[in-house]
């Protein structure tokens, strides 16, 4: 079995759901090698989060974040960790919400996803920065 693990950096994205699966992609040119296996993608913040869904259309993306941001409003009194903003607090329970981490089956060479499924940057906050992946690509 071979394994493969890199940090990549993302650049900074506005606050909302953002398609990260080609820039994934970019980073692995290892995943040609793999006829079959799976990769895990983990981000390393806590205030941004991972998911797989509609990769179409633009208008999920838009949901996802109008609905969000209705399960988990800011500026809530009840909120004692707010040292960096009224997102701070928000932005970590939506991570949590969403998720660290996906795994993704790999089958010759590519990203076995659905037809219309692509993975999500969810970023949580106003000024979230460039964030970091960790990449593990395990197969065959």
């Amino acid at each position: 079995m071979k394994v493969i693990q890199k940090e990549i950096r993302l650049q900074p994205k506005s606050r909302g759901f953002h398609l990260i699966t080609s820039e994934i992609e970019a980073e692995l040119p290892e995943l040609k090698e793999i006829s079959a296996g799976i990769l895990k993608v983990f981000i390393k913040h806590t205030s941004a989060g991972l998911t797989i869904n509609e990769n179409a259309d633009p208008t999920v993306r838009d949901d996802f974040e109008s609905h969000i941001d209705k399960m988990v409003p800011e500026n809530m009194p009840y909120y004692k960790h707010t040292y960096e903003g009224a997102d701070d607090m928000p932005a970590h329970i939506k991570s949590s919400l969403m998720g660290s981490s996906i795994e993704i089956p790999v089958t010759n060479g590519h990203l076995n996803l659905g037809t219309w499924q692509g993975i999500y940057l969810g970023e949580f906050r106003n000024h979230g920065g460039a964030r970091k992946l960790v990449l593990t690509l395990m197969g065959e």
